[in-house]
């Protein structure tokens, strides 16, 4: 990516960008920035372009790429360059009200003394946003196309924006930002990018146009086509093609739904509250959800099937990659010595299963990926694993991935709860962790019954003890590096599974 910044007198029309070493200090401070910690630069700022829908006394928002190269990778490294999307909201007098989103005061050859603030903190940047998704509706295929800027705004035909609501930033997120537009809307907008599609949206669309009840309707999105690699076609699953990178998207709003994390958690504290009860007995039973929860997923994954492309791959290319992942597993998580045996067998008997059928999964399913609204469960989230480079994450996969992490999500939720009373209540600790397993078993089992439709062959159910072992080596590694007294948790997943 070129160095724009050097140059702010192009002739492109654009405004100036601050000094990249703003973005430096800028990323530092931010909750979404993945890049904290390591030795870095910015070796560029793209200048993208403005979002239209600007108003007289109103802000001109910038968008902007900060190129990031990290000091302790070698070059050919995946990871040594990575871009983050940048928005600023440009004032010609300073806004108080903005302070706490100052990012930086520069000059611009062209218009003056510049004030930027992140424009997500700023109603006034987001109602630009608002007002270009509401005239892409009207424009020739729901597209409105900036062609000096190369951004394209698109939108999905059946629902009508309110234009006269405010703006609300979510606060909390790690790896995005998202803005809540009143009661109707809510805008997804992606802090690193990569240049192809990304499976958020394109999921999101794909289940969308065939009216899927299950997850939160997509209403439109936006992205940019970098001119200097402009040709192709920004839906090929080619994650260069078209040098496209996709910047957010707008979807529905779930105001009233819970988080389904959050009501399992609840779930917990309800049955510990009652001792004397059994799981099933308490008032807080969470078998009924897990139910339909299963439902859900089951017909999320058919609609998948059927509107993405469907393969086979070899169980030996399955179990070679689980195999794979274990020995640096085992060198940075001691704990998973005495368990080897049974993993290398478990994924060997993957290998003999002959062919895997695979399609488009969710990627990085669990509860608090769910969404529990008056009508139903809706899942939400379609980015994949953000670990993986996006190529991998567009790759077909095998559903019962999703079902793992959805079983290893049960099998946390009460451990968590448990670990939060003992603080209080050491002594009634063998209690609570007898009710913790009889919590997570009844919720697997009822979750897993509705998702195979009571019947799971003897070929599935090895694929998902293999998966659900593979997850639970990553989360204890995991674990042994940032909370060793958690580790016991994944370990006791490891030893039920991988036994021989």
């Amino acid at each position: 990516m070129s160095d724009q910044t050097s140059t702010p007198t192009s002739g492109d029309g654009l405004p100036a960008a601050p000094d990249p070493q703003v973005f430096v200090e800028y990323l530092a401070r931010t909750r979404w920035f993945g890049g904290k910690g390591r030795p870095l630069a910015v070796t560029g700022v793209r200048r993208v372009g403005t979002v239209p829908g600007a108003v007289p006394g109103g802000p001109l928002v910038l968008l902007c790429l900060a190129e990031v190269t990290y000091d302790d990778v070698g070059p050919e490294a995946p990871d040594k360059v990575e871009h983050y999307q940048v928005p600023i909201a440009l004032y010609g007098e300073a806004q108080e009200r903005l302070e706490h989103a100052h990012i930086a005061t520069w000059e611009d050859p062209a218009r003056g003394r510049l004030h930027g603030y992140d424009a997500l903190h700023d109603r006034g940047a987001m109602a630009c946003w608002l007002r270009s998704f509401d005239r892409a509706a009207t424009e020739p295929g729901g597209n409105l196309v900036d062609d000096d800027s190369s951004l394209a705004f698109h939108r999905l035909p059946g629902h009508d924006l309110d234009l006269e609501t405010h703006s609300t930033l979510f606060s909390g997120e790690q790896s995005n930002s998202s803005v809540a537009f009143g009661e109707d809307a809510l805008m997804k907008v992606f802090r690193k990018v990569t240049p192809g599609v990304n499976p958020d949206v394109q999921v999101h669309e794909v289940l969308s146009r065939v009216g899927s009840p299950d997850v939160a309707a997509l209403y439109g999105w936006l992205d940019w086509v970098d001119p200097e690699q402009r040709g192709g076609d920004d839906h090929t699953d080619d994650p260069g093609s078209g040098g496209v990178m996709q910047l957010a998207m707008l979807q529905q709003f779930l105001r009233t739904a819970s988080d389904g994390w959050d009501l399992a958690l609840s779930s917990v504290r309800d049955l510990f509250r009652q001792p004397e009860l059994h799981a099933s007995e308490a008032g807080g039973d969470f078998a009924g959800e897990a139910t339909r929860l299963g439902r859900t997923l089951r017909e999320v994954h058919a609609l998948m099937a059927e509107h993405f492309p469907t393969s086979t791959v070899p169980g030996a290319d399955v179990a070679a990659t689980m195999a794979g992942r274990l020995p640096p597993a085992l060198a940075a998580a001691p704990g998973l010595e005495e368990h080897r045996a049974g993993l290398e067998a478990l994924f060997a008997r993957v290998g003999d299963l002959g062919e895997v059928p695979v399609h488009r999964v969710h990627g990085d399913l669990h509860l608090g990926q769910t969404l529990r609204t008056a009508l139903g469960w809706k899942i939400v989230d379609f980015e994949g694993e953000p670990a993986k480079p996006l190529h991998e994450r567009l790759l077909p996969d095998s559903p019962w991935r999703d079902v793992a992490g959805m079983l290893r999500s049960f099998d946390y939720a009460p451990r968590v709860v448990e670990r939060t009373w003992a603080e209080d209540d050491p002594e009634g600790s063998e209690v609570r962790a007898a009710k913790a397993a009889e919590w997570a078993n009844r919720s697997k089992n009822h979750f897993l019954y509705a998702y195979a439709d009571g019947d799971i062959s003897d070929q599935q159910r090895t694929l998902l003890d293999a998966y659900v072992a593979d997850k639970a080596v990553y989360e204890t590694v995991y674990e042994t590096r940032n909370r060793p007294t958690w580790v016991d948790i994944p370990l006791q997943a490891v030893a039920e599974i991988g036994a021989p």
